[in-house]
């Protein structure tokens, strides 16, 4: 519950959200002499607990783990926290930061008045001279719009709802979406013993171990992870690309299709048709296939030419060859009368759901508009989207620097504000 005293104008800052974005950017404010009010509408930690499948694991390296003052210090850098795990570690990092985190309050309308922000919450109203953003921008699960044409008989779930194998009817499951979701809660089930389809999109794939070092430490090491997205060719569409699969399951590893269509998982082109009786596939399988490979291949050479340059000593590997090709002629589809599915989950993505900001900030697509999380209105910044300002910008292992950089920022924007409050009043006592 939030008390009297949270019901003032008196707030210098508040953080909407306690993840590990509106957390780092806390603790980096607190190095300023700020403390400000964080409202988190869940527990922490709630999406990496309620919204992920039991077997989930992060796909980067533990080391990668970097928040502000609060670095992995685990004996497994090199491992990939499981689901639990991540769970601890962002519920220490908040006691590290011990800021003043109300939990099960929910920021319903954000919108400006002359002299900083209103926040209507659950508990009631809240003032702010300066607000932070920290909800992410994963929030609505986006189904195909065929999906409304499943027999009522199929279970439909989105990526965050599925949990295990054991937790479905029994029968075959159809995964729609080859993306690190997709991909890997497909893998789960067919590891289960579950027959599996996986609807197979443009998703790119990438390597996981790549000559002596996971590619991760490659491509650090390489700066690709610390390059802004102006510097890259087309900032809108690096934005709008999906998420290359691999997985940290099993001390980390990659995914290969191919090799699991080989074992038995059976593999689609993307989703074509649903009527009552069928499901149909576009044939397109050996060209989205083609293209990840192609992703993965381009990888590889990058670090190649990266070794070379740099004359680092590195074992050599064998050219990449595919193990696997999809067989000629046009996929039969899924017979839903001769063997019905058990389930459909959806892997088809996410969109942002900002319709609670009642702020001129966003562009044509409903996205915040801004620069490296400042935006145009004075006082209101966005921290932990995807690609804010580098690749890491929504992971743990870049919202350090992000937050350093909003903190360092919004302290100066509140010694100016005092300032300048200051000669006011002193203007105003001395006229009278």
């Amino acid at each position: 519950m939030l008390n009297s005293a949270h019901h003032s104008d008196n707030h210098q800052v508040v953080v909407i959200g306690a993840g590990q974005a509106g957390l780092s950017v806390s603790q980096a404010l607190q190095q300023h002499g700020i403390r400000p009010l964080v409202l988190e509408k869940n527990r922490i930690g709630h999406a990496w607990d309620q919204q992920r499948w039991d077997s989930f694991c992060l796909v980067t390296p533990n080391w990668q783990c970097q928040l502000p003052d609060f670095p992995y210090d685990g004996d497994q850098p090199q491992g990939f926290m499981a689901k639990a795990e991540i769970v601890t570690f962002l519920r220490r990092f908040a006691q590290h930061v011990g800021a003043d985190v109300h939990e099960g309050v929910a920021v319903q309308r954000l919108s400006q008045t002359g002299s900083g922000y209103r926040l209507l919450t659950s508990e009631g109203e809240v003032r702010a001279q300066q607000v932070v953003v920290a909800t992410g921008g994963y929030h609505t699960p986006r189904r195909h719009p065929l999906a409304e044409r499943l027999p009522t008989s199929v279970l439909q779930l989105d990526a965050r709802d599925y949990r295990n194998a054991g937790s479905l009817p029994e029968g075959p499951v159809l995964v729609v979406g080859s993306g690190q979701s997709g991909s890997q809660i497909a893998e789960d089930l067919f590891l289960s013993g579950r027959t599996v389809h996986l609807s197979v999109g443009s998703a790119p794939r990438s390597p996981r171990m790549y000559r002596g070092r996971d590619v991760v430490d490659w491509l650090d090491r390489m700066g690709y992870y610390a390059m802004p997205i102006s510097e890259h060719d087309d900032p809108r569409s690096v934005r709008a690309k999906t998420n290359h699969y691999l997985t940290g399951r099993d001390g980390g590893r990659e995914i290969d299709l191919r090799r699991r269509a080989i074992e038995g998982l059976h593999l689609h082109g993307r989703l074509a048709m649903i009527s009552s009786d069928r499901i149909r596939f576009a044939d397109d399988l050996s060209r989205n296939l083609d293209q990840a490979d192609a992703v993965y291949c381009r990888i590889r050479s990058s670090i190649d030419s990266w070794i070379e340059k740099q004359a680092i000593e590195a074992p050599s590997e064998a050219p990449y060859s595919p193990c696997w090709q999809p067989p000629d002629g046009q996929d039969p589809g899924l017979d839903l009368t001769g063997e019905p599915l058990a389930a459909v989950i959806w892997c088809t993505g996410y969109r942002s759901d900002f319709s609670w900001i009642d702020v001129p900030v966003f562009d044509g697509s409903g996205q915040p508009a801004h620069d490296r999380g400042v935006t145009q209105s004075n006082g209101l910044y966005f921290l932990g989207l995807p690609w804010l300002h580098t690749w890491g910008s929504g992971r743990f292992c870049g919202v350090k620097d992000d937050a350093l950089y909003l903190a360092r920022l919004i302290s100066l924007r509140l010694k100016r504000r005092d300032a300048s409050q200051e000669r006011l009043e002193c203007t105003a006592l001395l006229g009278s």
